[in-house]
């Protein structure tokens, strides 16, 4: 039968919990979805402006 140590078990959790290799891509991921999320707002609020201008100017142009 195998025994388990209670050392051979805690460490490679606690290395587990420590280990922070993952969180700069989580950031980076975070930081470039925020980024699209600006864009695409922008994108939508401009898009309806742009909208009522070339109307506006084909109503002058008639």
């Amino acid at each position: 039968m195998f025994k388990f140590s209670r050392l051979a078990i805690v460490t490679p959790v606690r290395n587990f919990i420590a280990d922070d290799g993952g969180a700069t891509a989580i950031e980076y991921a975070m930081i470039a979805s925020g980024i699209a999320v600006a864009i695409a707002a922008t994108v939508m609020t401009l898009g309806s402006n742009v909208n009522g201008l070339y109307a506006s100017v084909a109503t002058a142009m008639k």
